[in-house]
C-alpha cells in the first residue's frame, strides 16, 4: 500500500533531529527540535482546489523546508508522515 495525496496535498517525511551540535555537544532528547526540514514521498495531482487552479511543482524525492505548525501528522504502516498542503511549504533546498 502507499499514501496517495488529493488535490493540492503533499506527503512529507520529516528529517530526524540532529545529535550534536555544530559545535560538537550531544543533545539530549528533551533538547531536539526537529527540523523544519522534509522529504517530498507523495504529491497530489492539484488541479481544481474550490476556485483555484492549483498548479503542483513539488516531485517525490524534493527536500523542502515547511511551515512549523501546518500540515496533519499521520502514522501509516508504522512511519511517521506529515499531510500538508502545498502552499505550506515555503522552499524547495537545493545542493
Amino acid at each position: 500500500m502507499k499514501l496517495v495525496p488529493l488535490g493540492d496535498k503533499v506527503v512529507i517525511k520529516q528529517l530526524e533531529a540532529e545529535e550534536k551540535t555544530k559545535a560538537g555537544l550531544i543533545l539530549t532528547t528533551q533538547s531536539k527540535e526537529k527540523p523544519q526540514e522534509a522529504t517530498v514521498v507523495a504529491v497530489g495531482p492539484g488541479g481544481l482546489v474550490g476556485d483555484v487552479e492549483v498548479k503542483m511543482v513539488l516531485k517525490e524525492g524534493d527536500r523542502v523546508v515547511f511551515s512549523k505548525y501546518a500540515g496533519t501528522e499521520i502514522k501509516f504502516e508504522g512511519e511517521e508522515y506529515i499531510v500538508i498542503r502545498q502552499n505550506d511549504i515555503l522552499a524547495i533546498v537545493e545542493d
